[in-house]
Parts: C-alpha cells; structure tokens; sequence
C-alpha cells in the first residue's frame, strides 16, 4: 500500500527570467569552437526525476495500491500460493476501505528494489566514483560504488538496500546489488539471501530515463523477475525533507492493524 498526498508533492515553481542580450562590438573577437565531448564522457543523469507516466496523476490523498511491475513474479511453490493469498487478502482490505498496514506506514525504509519505484521523487547525483540516489520518501539514501567489485555474499553486512556496485557500458550504468535483507519485501514477494539484483539504468531522451531491473533468485524464483521503471527529470522541483513521525500527519493507524485517513479536521 502506498501513500502519496498531494498536498506533500506541491513541486516549487520557478520563475524563468530570460537575460537582456547586448550586442558585441564589431572589433570583438569570435569564440573559440566548443571542443568535443570525450568520447568516454559519462552520460549526465544527475537530478530530480519523478515517476513516468505518474500512477498517481489527478489523485487526491488517498490510499492506493499499485499493480505488480511488470507480469509479476514466477514464484516457486509453496511461494507462490502464500504470495497470491497475501496479495487477495490486502487488495480485500483496500477495496474495503481499511488498507494493511505495511513497512512504509510503519516508517521502515523501502529497500531494493522498491526505492527506485519513486512513489516521491528521487535525486541523483553523480560524484566521481560514486552515484548516490536520495529519495524524498522517508529521506532514504543508497550508493552505488563505481569500479567496485561485488565482495563474496558471506562478506557483505545485510541491509536494506544491499551493496550496489556499478559500472559503464556506453551510455547505459550496469548495476548490480546483493546482500538485500531477507525481511525486505518488495510487494510482499518473498526472497533469498542469495538473491541478485541488475539494473540497466540509461537516458531515453533528453529528459527522460529508465531502468530496466532484473531479479534474479533460483531459490524462489522460476525464472527471474524482470521490469522496467520510467522516469521524468523535473528541473524545477527541489526536494524536501520527509522524516517519518511517530503520529503521521496524515493517516493513523487504528486498533485492528489497518490504516485510516485522518479527517480535515485531525490533520495537523
């Protein structure tokens, strides 16, 4: 179940003010030609990007569940089965109005994959030997380390979004992330700690951006799960601080283990 009030996503408008040109004497003399770019030169994906297209556009506050990415995953059994009873008995509640609750309502972070889902937006910033995604959810931070090799499985410290190394292939970062938390789920799908996640990350236009994941999981998995994530740069949008309180501002968790939106009159 994800939450994203409108009232939060407010982008900051900016005001563009073109600058007064003034004509260069006669006698000025000409520029140096720009000179190409380095043939290595990194592709620019640095920015804030949103969702694209938006799940969410035209939505007031509510409560929504989005779909499985993709044709979901192709779970061994009995996997498969508690996964599907799971998902049956959340979409029940949502359509009866009392949504589960789930790791985001109790301000867990949403690990990997689920981060790059960017229910609110993310920020990348590209620094040399490192790419750092910020989400504005819950101010949620993971590095990916450039020229890095991945370290044994046993050798990396479990967590919420794994160790993530990166490389360059063209205009496309190749990512790979291991040692994700095995009570990390992404929409509930159950995984191994041997579970490998790769990223294909690339610029599909000049302000539009993809990753095309796969997961990857013989433990769980059949075959493994694959999708792609579609992603808009907004140049004007600054990010904002969002820290999870014990009392969410805008929904309250009730007595039953279900989640309710506060009325007009209980939002702070």
């Amino acid at each position: 179940m994800h939450l994203r009030p409108s009232i939060l996503l407010a982008a900051c408008a900016a005001a563009l003010i073109a600058g007064s040109a003034t004509a260069a004497p006669a006698h000025a003399s000409r520029p140096a030609p720009a000179k190409p770019a380095a043939a290595n030169a990194q592709p620019d994906i640095s920015g804030v990007w949103e969702l694209y297209p938006d799940p969410f556009a035209g939505d007031e506050n509510t409560f929504r569940e989005l779909p499985v990415p993709g044709d979901g995953p192709k779970l061994r059994e009995p996997y498969a089965s508690q996964w599907k009873a799971q998902r049956a008995k959340r979409d029940a509640a949502l359509k009866a109005g009392k949504p589960l609750v789930d790791p985001s309502t109790q301000c867990l972070p949403e690990g990997m994959p689920a981060i790059m889902g960017a229910i609110f937006p993310l920020e990348i910033l590209q620094t040399p030997g490192r790419v750092t995604v910020l989400a504005e959810f819950l101010t949620q931070t993971r590095r990916i380390y450039l020229g890095r090799q991945q370290p044994a499985l046993d050798d990396i410290n479990p967590s919420f979004y794994g160790l993530a190394t990166g490389r360059w292939e063209g205009d496309t970062l190749v990512v790979t992330t291991r040692g994700v938390k095995e009570d990390v789920r992404f929409f509930e799908i159950p995984h191994s700690a041997e579970m490998t996640i790769t990223e294909r990350i690339r610029r599909t236009g000049p302000n539009l951006m993809e990753d095309q994941i796969t997961i990857d999981d013989p433990k769980m998995l059949i075959e493994p799960y694959r999708f792609t994530y579609g992603y808009r740069r907004n140049p004007t949008y600054e990010m904002q601080e969002y820290f999870c309180d014990r009392e969410d501002p805008l929904f309250k968790v009730t007595s039953d283990g279900t989640v309710e939106m506060k009325d007009t009159d209980e939002i702070k």
